[in-house]
Order: C-alpha cells, then sequence, then structure tokens
C-alpha cells in the first residue's frame, strides 16, 4: 500500500513542471562565459515540494568567446523511491553584453533535457529559455561571479501533458586559478499554484584561454 501510494505520488507530481532541464538541478548559468573547456560536477537538494532525495551531475562546456555549449547528465532519487531518474541534455548560452573590459555581462540561454521514465512515470522532455544577469567582482586571488537568471521553462510528457512556467534561479561561481565553486538556488512557479525550490553546490575545472579572443 506504501508503495503504491509513493508511485501514484510521484505521477502527480513528474505530471508537473520540476526543476528545469537536468531533473531537479538549479539551471546553472555564467553570463561572463569565456574560452576553453570546463568540467562541472554538481550536487542539488531538491525541496519536499520537489520530492526530496539526493540529485547528481555531471557537465562538460565549451567556450568559444560569446558562445558557450554544454552538454551533461544527472540522476536523481527520490526519497522513497526505487530507481533513480535520469537525464541527458544540453544547453547553448550567448553572451550579448560583457568581457574583460565590462562590469557586467547579460546573457541569454536556451537548452533541453530528457528524462526517461521510471517508478511507473513517464518519460519528459524539459526546454529552457533564460536571460542571465552578473556583475564579476573584482576581488583579488578569487574570480567571483554572483548571478540572477529568470526565464521560462516548459515540460512535456510522453503520452501527453504539458505546461509553460516562470522560473529563476540566483547564484555565484568562484574561481582560484584552474579549479572553481559554484552554487545556486532554483525556484519555480507550479500549475495551480505555489512553487517548488532547488539548492544545488558543485565544483569544476576550467581550462580558459583569455576571455575575448
Amino acid at each position: 500500500m506504501k508503495q503504491t501510494a509513493l508511485i501514484l505520488g510521484l505521477v502527480a507530481f513528474l505530471a508537473s513542471p520540476v526543476a528545469a532541464q537536468w531533473l531537479n538541478e538549479p539551471v546553472w548559468n555564467s553570463p561572463k562565459a569565456g574560452t576553453g573547456v570546463t568540467i562541472s560536477g554538481d550536487y542539488a537538494r531538491p525541496d519536499s515540494t520537489s520530492g526530496k532525495g539526493n540529485a547528481f551531475g555531471g557537465r562538460v562546456s565549451l567556450g568559444l568567446s560569446t558562445i558557450t555549449f554544454t552538454a551533461g547528465v544527472a540522476t536523481w532519487k527520490p526519497d522513497g523511491a526505487t530507481q533513480s531518474f535520469t537525464s541527458i541534455g544540453g544547453n547553448a548560452a550567448f553572451r550579448l553584453i560583457g568581457g574583460s573590459l565590462l562590469p557586467v555581462a547579460v546573457n541569454l540561454q536556451v537548452g533541453a533535457a530528457r528524462t526517461d521514465s521510471a517508478n511507473s512515470t513517464p518519460a519528459q522532455t524539459r526546454v529552457t529559455g533564460a536571460v542571465g544577469f552578473s556583475v564579476p567582482l573584482p576581488t583579488p586571488v578569487v574570480s567571483i561571479e554572483p548571478y540572477f537568471s529568470p526565464g521560462i521553462r516548459h515540460t512535456s510528457a510522453s503520452g501527453g501533458g504539458n505546461s509553460t512556467e516562470f522560473g529563476y534561479a540566483i547564484g555565484a561561481n568562484a574561481s582560484f586559478g584552474l579549479f572553481g565553486v559554484h552554487l545556486a538556488y532554483d525556484s519555480q512557479k507550479l500549475k495551480g499554484g505555489g512553487s517548488r525550490g532547488v539548492f544545488g553546490v558543485g565544483a569544476h575545472l576550467g581550462f580558459h584561454l583569455p576571455m575575448g579572443l
């Protein structure tokens, strides 16, 4: 009986929009961008509205000055579930303003991810579109980039069911040379009212070329 109730709850939960793109991870962003390759490892903890549990992911980004392409995979296991949900996807970010000579950066980010079916719930595809704003801080030793990224998240489920909702991510990226850390809180409106939140942290290794090339 308990297992049946859990499955029914997950079906109802995944029929509504959740943390966009990679399931139950923040929509990561870096408006200032750059050039080179960045490898990121992520951990996220959804709130009770999102099903709790733990999400782990990995991403690889290629920065070509004003354009950054990212591909990644993430897995999330809700509390009490027997299976994990796996999401595979990617995004592209286009820097509109910013660089080595400007104190602010603005970008446009579009992405999509596919989440396989699990725990008797259907597969889903999520598409995101967002604008990012950041003000890189001129601090010594460490480079800090706080950012705010609002946008639209569209969710479609296999067998029917679509929803488009507003969401935002607020976070920061910090780099100590090649090594860095990142964190973000992601909030998204839910169909029918309310919202859900996800907090994420991670580390990254960046092999960058000078910005502006």
